[in-house]
């Protein structure tokens, strides 16, 4: 538990312990598994299932692994847009730009990513000539977060110097994201990468990636001036500025970052996919900016951290999981999923609300 002070003026002091909101996230998780579990148990259709343990001697641990590791890997590429998208709202903005970023960057990515034969023949996929077949895997990668990178400039240059609201300037770079990934190759699939291109996304690939950049930000945010600058400006915009921080510049870097993060997500997609259609990253921006939110991280700005959005992140995939387990109807789970991401909004607003009243 972390201490805190608080009193009047610089007389009395009374100190509070409180949990880390990170704490409660955890807590949520152990207490949402436990309920599907118990449905799995009580439901009459279930017949006695267990959601996470194996309870049938049919693997070496006690544990279910093949649905853990579905878990992990349904969570793992929306995770990585997730780490941009929770340093965005820190930052007070958001961004509606990353799902169909993702399509887009996917489709020009896997251009450059193609083999040259398939099953001995020229390949039936292909989107340039004989020059960008068999390239090095960095192409395609740089190729991808070069034109992330644009994405998230434009994206945060609006916002900072012609004032229009994040909502907007991000929603209008929504609808031209999804038009350059169905104009690209006119709607048509790209496929056949090289191998070097396919290492990146197979496997648990994904994980990986997605715990490394979780270690990465967590460590950029908490000890770094870049951190400490991004939450500065979400916790007040004019104090940050008249401490002397550039925030146009800042506010900029952050959009950068998290449009290059969602370009790399969609190099890991396709690379585990094995191919790229205009139509990826539908409702990807939804469901990062849900994680965030589950993960503590404040639509108001000036709060969250990389460990809560990992939290929330394992919560979404454990409901997810949760409902396809108990057989849930897909729609029906959009509808729980929406009501699940309101409450958590309504939750960090009572949660303000009372921080407030306690100064």
């Amino acid at each position: 538990m972390a201490d805190t002070t608080q009193g009047t003026g610089a007389a009395s002091f009374e100190k509070k312990r409180t949990w880390p909101n990170e704490l409660n996230i955890f807590f949520a998780l152990i207490i949402i598994i436990a309920i599907f579990e118990i449905l799995g148990q009580t439901l009459p259709y279930m017949n006695d299932q267990s959601f996470l343990f194996d309870t049938r001697d049919r693997f070496d641990s006690i544990f279910n692994e093949a649905r853990l590791r579905i878990i992990i890997l349904q969570v793992s590429i929306i995770g990585i847009i997730a780490l941009g998208v929770t340093q965005v709202i820190i930052s007070g903005g958001i961004d509606l730009s990353s799902g169909p970023l993702v399509g887009a960057t996917a489709m020009i990515a896997m251009s450059f990513a193609q083999t040259e034969l398939v099953n001995g023949s020229l390949n039936p996929k292909a989107v340039f000539g004989p020059w960008a077949f068999d390239l090095p895997v960095l192409i395609p990668v740089i190729v991808a977060l070069l034109f992330g990178a644009l994405i998230g400039g434009i994206n945060g240059t609006l916002i900072s110097f012609t004032r229009i609201p994040p909502f907007i300037a991000t929603l209008g770079m929504f609808l031209i994201c999804r038009g350059i990934a169905q104009a690209w190759t006119r709607g048509k699939p790209v496929s056949f990468p090289t191998e070097g291109y396919a290492a990146i996304g197979s496997g648990m690939m994904p994980v990986y990636w997605f715990v490394g950049l979780a270690v990465v930000f967590h460590c950029i945010l908490k000890y770094t001036v870049y951190g400490k600058h991004t939450y500065a400006i979400g916790s007040n915009e004019d104090a940050a500025r008249m401490s002397g921080i550039n925030v146009q510049k800042h506010k900029v870097m952050v959009y950068v970052i998290a449009s290059m993060l969602a370009a790399f997500a969609a190099v890991v997609l396709s690379s585990k996919n094995l191919t790229a259609q205009s139509g990826m990253g539908i409702f990807y921006e939804l469901y990062a900016i849900a994680m965030a939110v589950i993960g503590g991280v404040s639509l108001t700005g000036g709060r969250g951290s990389v460990v809560g959005t990992v939290l929330g992140a394992m919560v979404f995939g454990v409901i997810q999981s949760g409902f396809t387990y108990i057989k849930l109807d897909a729609y029906f789970q959009l509808m729980a999923m929406g009501a699940i991401i309101i409450s958590a909004v309504v939750l960090d607003k009572v949660r303000q609300e009372r921080a407030a009243s306690r100064r």
